[in-house]
């Protein structure tokens, strides 16, 4: 099925407060998190459970500045959430000393096209589509409440 572009990411907000505290609490690293939801009409992607992840860069000493998702965890996760109706939408990782917004090094390591949301050192995670690989990342607007 091809995957059609979101408009808008619909969200309650308890689940940001734990998206939130989650990618908090691994400072100084980058914490990470895969984005289960449903896709529906109209392009509202809604975002319907977390999946934390321990970051497994390859060099510890870098995981303060990138991040990476076990393959292995990936595959579980895709798996629970097909049993429940979900799908995985997109990763969620912090940047704990720079903007929440997508770096080169995310544009040049994600696979597009992609949903970000990046939480910066303060504030609230940002929502970002990538719609293709060298293209400038999307803002998304949140609808909270959903």
């Amino acid at each position: 099925m091809p995957i059609s572009t979101p408009t808008v990411l619909a969200v309650d907000q308890r689940l940001l407060i734990l998206l939130r505290r989650w990618l908090q609490a691994v400072a100084p690293e980058e914490g990470c998190a895969l984005l289960l939801g449903s896709r529906e009409p109209g392009g509202c992607w809604r975002l319907q459970r977390l999946w934390p992840c321990c970051n497994c860069w390859p060099r510890p000493q870098q995981r303060h500045r990138r991040f990476a998702v076990d393959p292995r965890e990936q595959l579980q996760a895709q798996r629970w959430g097909r049993a429940r109706g979900l799908e995985l939408l997109g990763v969620a990782h912090s940047h704990p000393a720079s903007a929440p917004r997508p770096s080169a090094t995310d544009c040049r390591l994600c696979l597009a096209p992609a949903l970000m949301v990046i939480q910066g050192p303060e504030g609230w995670p940002q929502a970002w589509w990538l719609p293709q690989q060298d293209a400038q990342p999307q803002p998304l607007p949140w609808r909270m409440g959903d």
